[in-house]
């Protein structure tokens, strides 16, 4: 294994489960409601699939951080579209959503260029090696 500089290697996968923690944190509100037990383990689980997903692609990232880089990247890019699309759609302007993109997408886009960064790192000590 290529040697990286150890701040490069923690960082995105430190931020990555904050990031991932506080995605989680949006599916609490369901126990603000009356459901049912089983209503709210489908509401936790519907709210938590994002989380899911990319606590799955951040276990592949852990030795892969290219896949990291695109996972976060795309996911940033997603939920920024998502949100201008929400924004359009609403009525009257609601311009306080395009904020929730900052701060939803901005982490992810963060992790992602931090995951580059050790990618190339990686990747440039291993060429250097040759």
């Amino acid at each position: 294994m290529a040697k990286v500089n150890k701040f490069v290697y923690w960082t995105p996968r430190i931020l990555s489960i904050l990031f991932l923690l506080f995605l989680a944190m949006f599916s609490l509100d369901v126990f603000g409601n009356n459901y049912t037990f089983w209503e709210t383990v489908l509401g936790l689980f519907i709210h938590n699939i994002p989380a899911i997903i990319l606590g799955i692609l951040l276990w592949i990232s852990w030795k892969r951080e290219i896949v990291g880089a695109i996972a976060f990247m795309l996911a940033g890019i997603l939920y920024t579209i998502l949100s201008i699309s929400r924004f359009l759609m609403s009525s009257p302007r609601e311009y306080y959503m395009l904020s929730w993109s900052l701060i939803v997408a901005g982490p992810a886009f963060l992790i992602a260029i931090l995951f580059f960064i050790g990618w190339r790192q990686k990747r440039k000590n291993r060429k250097g090696k040759r």
